[in-house]
């Protein structure tokens, strides 16, 4: 079974356990020629998947009602891998959802390592310091890098544990977040997960 998840930089597919990714602008997807199940939040490359035929979208195949309009399509199905819990989705920029008993209950985004580094040096240079993962929450700081990663990191870790669920951390930065929420599962597969579990309840093994 091949399975790709489709973002604004690159393919990220998923043959078996073998998981591994190509760059967005370079790759060709006519040159797979097997049967391939994808999602994707990249509008350009929808269109290039539109005329090939081994090419299969699973969004269709979800229950939108479930979800909002604008919702992107790796978030859903990373809610369609979990029945409870806390998904934060660390890439560019953090999206965090929530899921109960199956069903999602609601999210909101939030800044990303970079785009937050960018938006304090654009304030000043003085503020050009990278975040502390390693900071104690518990302590008010004393010092500028601690004052930026406190104020950046504090906010986010206080709403996410107000939910008092299982956190699932995923994404490119999930590993610095998990010195945040030491309790979290750290697991990159979940869209993957969330493709199989529509895969198979859509009965669309037959087609594999």
């Amino acid at each position: 079974m091949l399975l790709c998840d489709i973002g604004n930089t690159s393919y990220h597919f998923l043959e078996k356990d073998n998981d591994y990714k190509k760059n967005v602008k370079s790759f060709n997807p006519s040159s797979i020629k097997e049967k391939i199940y994808y999602i994707s939040v990249n509008i350009k490359v929808n269109i290039l998947l539109k005329d090939l035929e081994n090419w299969i979208d699973l969004a269709p195949f979800v229950d939108k009602k479930n979800y909002y309009e604008t919702m992107g399509m790796d978030r859903i199905f990373a809610c369609e891998a979990i029945q409870n819990g806390v998904i934060i989705d660390a890439g560019s920029a953090i999206t965090v959802d929530i899921v109960k008993g199956g069903i999602f209950q609601g999210g909101f985004i939030y800044a990303g390592i970079k785009a937050m580094n960018q938006t304090y040096k654009n304030i000043s240079p003085a503020l050009d310091y990278s975040f502390n993962f390693n900071i104690n929450l518990n302590t008010l700081p004393k010092n500028s890098q601690d004052a930026l990663s406190y104020g950046y990191l504090k906010t986010l870790y206080n709403e996410v544990i107000s939910y008092n669920q299982n956190i699932y951390l995923t994404g490119g930065d999930a590993k610095k977040f998990k010195h945040i929420f030491p309790e979290a599962t750290l697991y990159n597969p979940l869209i993957f997960d969330g493709m199989k579990k529509v895969l198979r309840e859509k009965k669309l093994e037959f087609m594999l």
